[in-house]
Parts: structure tokens; sequence; C-alpha cells
């Protein structure tokens, strides 16, 4: 070979590879992630997605980013943010099915939320509320994992008189705004009745209906089943505090709620429900249509209790509870 065409090779070459490089970089995918409360409550769910993420072959500035926004608690938040991921047209969205439900309640939001793949990481009754038409099909742009809350209501009611014998009537708190909550009290409600308890319903819907909706129970309730909801769990240090001076023992769905001066805590381990919401997203980045993966149910359930606060109620729990309790805070 000539020099000439030595010098025309490599400089074929060298503008080749840049080219070559280019063309193998990977699609950069964005995920929204929309939470319910705030970063540093939902810490440990969030580490356990992005964990099986990259177990999945998704590395944050690699191929995929994460937008995190986080709604407070707050329903036009929620919508907000659905129209904010709109606009920066991400590929999917990541929440809760009681976020999700907030955001459609807004116009702002509704565009988005029926647009966007979607994957809720937990919901209560998805069909109930209308987030997916079945379990089996969801068909539209949303699926994910179901908490089965309302299912749980017979087990926490038991759990809760195994602690308190002496139950007769047990108040039932729901967010009064999200649908789901209200058919959570209402299953409760049912089952309080089959098993002999009196039930005494209130809702709340802001922040401020907290103080009358316990006025109102007081001295009338001897126990307080409190249901899930985005709203509960971004109020729970103000729950538990109102709570404790009306000396109830109380159950929750989410060990956080037993973790900041809860009693008892029974439900589906939300860490292991935001890490398989990864392989929702993982299908749906490959080129899966949402609405042909089937909503799935929890596999792992965690009972939660705190002795402090036992304490502090004057309460014994039996030693054969405490046994079966996976976590037990002291």
């Amino acid at each position: 070979m000539n020099r000439r065409a030595l010098i025309s090779l490599l400089g074929s070459t060298a503008v080749a590879w840049p080219i070559a490089a280019l063309a193998q970089q990977p699609k950069l995918h964005t995920i929204g992630f929309l939470g319910a409360a705030t970063s540093s409550s939902w810490n440990q769910w969030t580490a356990a997605f992005v964990q099986r993420l990259r177990e999945l072959g998704w590395i944050e500035g690699r191929n995929v980013v994460i937008e995190y926004r986080w709604a407070e608690g707050r329903s036009e938040r929620a919508a907000e943010i659905a129209a904010e991921f709109d606009r920066l047209k991400v590929s999917v969205i990541v929440t809760s099915g009681a976020v999700l439900l907030a955001a459609r309640q807004h116009p702002e939001g509704q565009q988005t939320t029926s647009t966007v793949p979607i994957v809720f990481a937990t919901a209560s009754e998805p069909v109930g509320t209308g987030l997916v038409a079945s379990l089996a099909r969801p068909g539209g742009n949303v699926t994910g994992l179901s908490n089965q809350q309302s299912d749980l209501a017979a087990k926490r009611l038991e759990l809760l008189r195994e602690v308190f014998p002496r139950l007769r009537r047990v108040a039932i708190l729901a967010h009064g705004s999200n649908p789901a909550s209200l058919m959570e009290m209402q299953e409760v409600e049912k089952t309080a009745r089959v098993v002999g308890l009196e039930p005494l319903t209130a809702e709340v819907r802001r922040s401020e209906d907290f103080v009358p909706a316990f006025d109102a129970i007081k001295g009338e309730a001897e126990g307080l089943y409190v249901c899930s909801d985005f709203f509960m769990f971004t109020h729970r240090i103000r729950i538990n505090t109102l709570t404790l001076g009306a000396r109830l023992p109380t159950i929750f769905g989410e060990r956080e709620m037993v973790e900041v001066g809860g009693l008892i805590s029974y439900g589906p381990n939300f860490p292991d429900l935001f890490r398989r919401a990864a392989d929702y997203v993982d299908k749906i980045l490959r080129g899966t249509k949402p609405g042909d993966i089937p909503v799935e149910q929890p596999t792992k359930f965690d009972l939660t209790v705190n002795l402090t606060t036992a304490k502090v109620l004057g309460l014994t729990i039996p030693e054969s509870f405490l046994l079966r309790a996976d976590e037990v805070i002291e």
C-alpha cells in the first residue's frame, strides 16, 4: 500500500470511528417517578425500585434517567407533576394508585394519565376505582400491583382484638377524597359488624379535619383502624399524636405508620412491591404495552408492633403475638 492510500485509509477510519460510536449509543429513556409524600419518607421504596432496575440492566445516566417529583400529599400537586411529565415526554410514569386517582381528578393531569404508560407500584381496589378493566387484562395505558388493602380488613381487626381483647367499638378513619380509601372503610365497617364489633366511621379531606374527627370518636371508640392512603401517610405523625392523646390502640396498613408512634401495622411489604414495579417498567421500556401486563398481587406481608406505644397505652402485648411479628420497635 502506498503512502497516499495509507493516509486516506487512516483518515476515513478516524471519521468512521465516532460515527460508529454514536450509532452504538443506547437510547436514553426517561422514567417519571411520582411519589405521594416526600423523598425522605419513600427512601426505602425508591431504593428497592432502583436496585431492581440495575439488576435488569437499566443504569441511571447510561440508558435511563429518573425524574423524581413529590406530591407531598396534595392532589393538585400530583396533577401538576403529571402535566410536567407530559411536557418532558417521559417513557413511563411510576407512582401509586391513590396518586394516580388524585391526578385524574384535575383537568391538568387527565391527558397525561390517559396516554403515557403508567405503572402503579401499589394500589387499593385498582378494578373498583377504575384504574384497570380487570387484573388479568388491564387494558389501556395502566398496570401495576394491587396491595389488597380491603381484603386484609378481617385480618387487621383480628390482630387489633388480639392485643386489646376488650375491644367492642372500633373507629374507622378514611380519606374522603379517595374512592379506594372509602371502599376500604366500607369493607372494614361490614367486617366489623360480622365479627361483633360496633363500627364508627370518620372521614377527613383536609389537614384541618383531623382534630374534629378525633374529637368525634374520642370517648366513643376503643380502637382505631386507619385506612391506607397517601394523604394519611403524609399526616402520619399528626394522626399518631392525636391517637395517643385519645388513648386509642391503632392498626395501619404500612409499617412506616408504626415507626412514628402507631401501635400495629399489617400489610404488604412495600419495598418488595416497588422492586417488582421495576419489572413492569422493564417490560414497557422493551416494548410491551401496559394493558397487556396483568396486575399482580403482593406475596410478602409484614406484621409490625411498637412496644413503646403499647407501654404508653398501658397494653401488654402477648408473647405469641411478638413471636409472629416481623418487626418489633422498642
